[in-house]
């Protein structure tokens, strides 16, 4: 599955280009990608497409083009715990990244309760950290939210492949 989501995010992510989710499944079938795993792709893009606008009915101000997330952020009080599930299906270096960008600013609070739902509705085994930057990505793309260019080469960047200076 992660790969179909890959394929979409790498030729439709950057703009709003992406075909009717019909539409979609004949040209991902016709890539040659396994039917279940289109299947189980298309599912979960609905998901997300589904939560991005049941968030956004649940805006105060629709209008206001103050800051495209906040109305969403959590409370300065507020407090995040992690189940049992999230912590087994995530692990500790997937978990360990999501910490990452939430510090250095990359993962804004409103978005982070996006991505543990839709990492948590994959597969049942445990996340790979490429796995995970996929779905960031998807989650990102679908809330038309920009990160800056740190943030995005590290969810489009592999730690083995770069050049220490």
């Amino acid at each position: 599955m992660m790969e179909v989501l890959a394929f979409v995010y790498e030729n439709y992510g950057q703009g709003d280009n992406c075909p009717e989710l019909k539409q979609l499944s004949d040209k991902l079938n016709s890539e040659g990608f396994d039917e279940t795993e289109v299947e189980q792709a298309l599912d979960w893009l609905e998901g997300l497409q589904e939560a991005a606008a049941t968030l956004r009915r649940q805006r105060p101000n629709a209008n206001k083009q103050a800051s495209a997330l906040a109305w969403l952020a959590p409370q300065a009080t507020s407090l995040r715990a992690y189940t049992s599930h999230e912590l087994e299906h995530l692990g500790a270096e997937g978990l360990g990244f999501i910490h990452f960008l939430q510090a250095a600013g990359g993962l804004p609070p409103a978005l982070h309760e996006v991505v543990m739902e839709h990492a948590v509705a994959t597969s049942g085994r445990a996340l790979t950290l490429e796995a995970l930057k996929v779905i960031i990505l998807m989650v990102f793309w679908q809330f038309n939210h920009q990160p800056n260019a740190l943030v995005l080469d590290e969810l489009c960047s592999s730690p083995t492949q770069r050049t220490l200076h």
